[in-house]
């Protein structure tokens, strides 16, 4: 068992403090990962339902603010639709997955897990300009 760093990035050059998520496992597929970080904040959110969801997807029906998202209408987020969210997110180039300093290109991939492991979700910035 082995504590493991979930940080976000984004391409703009910001970056998370870092939230460690206990794994008993060595070895974890690419969408287990992402499916337990968003359980992870989806249940730290639906417990305190602050007004900004600082999370890895946007869920439906929020508006994207400086430090996270706003639920229109406050309620429960449901982890199995923002884990939906977050795998097609995925899929699309969204967002990039970086354990360590490789890059992790199918859902599929198992990842290994050492304690102290970096996960990197690197979310991509559209570019302005003309």
């Amino acid at each position: 068992m082995g504590i493991v760093m979930f940080v976000d990035e984004t391409t703009s050059g910001s970056r998370s403090e870092g939230r460690p998520l206990e794994v008993a496992e060595e070895r974890l597929g690419a969408r287990e990962l992402i499916r337990r970080r968003v359980f992870e904040e989806v249940a730290e959110y639906n417990a305190r339902t602050p007004a900004v969801f600082q999370g890895l997807v946007q869920p439906q029906d929020a508006e994207r603010v400086l430090d996270g998202y706003a639920l229109r209408t406050p309620r429960r987020i449901d982890p199995e639709q923002q884990t939906a969210l977050a795998l097609e997110a995925f899929t699309r180039n969204g967002f990039l997955l970086l354990v360590g300093d490789r890059q992790v290109t199918e859902l599929d991939e198992e990842i290994e897990l050492g304690s102290g492991t970096e996960v990197t979700f690197l979310k991509l910035v559209p570019l302005v300009g003309g």
